[in-house]
């Protein structure tokens, strides 16, 4: 199964977030398949970058680019040919969506449901999922 993995899932990992921990090493066993484009390649940079971010956090700095360069040696790199504009209210996340649909993934693991929610375009066969869904998902099925 596909499933694109938004970056403040990553994060939680790196912070020590338990089910976001445990969607990362789903992703790691091959129980489901991220899938990585230009956009959020370069968001999780960013967001990896910021020190402050990660005061709290339970890995450091070099334990965190290891995972990355872990995590994205599981991913399924997918272009993006054309842009849907789901128009989210926050566009910032439009690329998520876009991304999910040219991979054909089955879902968006985020834990900014609010925003991803309320697209003015709609994809019915895409779901948008926290980290706890997506694992109660793995275990039934």
């Amino acid at each position: 199964m596909r499933i694109v993995v938004d970056t403040n899932v990553f994060v939680g990992a790196c912070l020590g977030n338990g089910s976001a921990r445990q969607v990362i090493a789903a992703c790691l066993r091959g129980q489901c398949k991220p899938v990585m484009g230009t956009a959020l390649f370069l968001e999780y940079e960013d967001v990896l970058s910021r020190s402050t971010l990660f005061q709290t956090g339970c890995l450091s700095v070099e334990e965190r680019e290891e995972l990355f360069d872990i995590f994205l040696g599981c991913c399924e790199w997918t272009r993006i040919y054309y842009g849907w504009r789901p128009n989210s209210p926050d566009a910032g996340d439009d690329h998520l969506i876009e991304l999910a649909i040219a991979a054909a993934a089955r879902c968006v693991v985020s834990r900014n449901q609010r925003d991803l929610k309320r697209l003015e375009l709609r994809f019915p066969s895409l779901a948008i999922v926290t980290p706890e869904q997506l694992l109660d998902g793995l275990r039934e099925g």
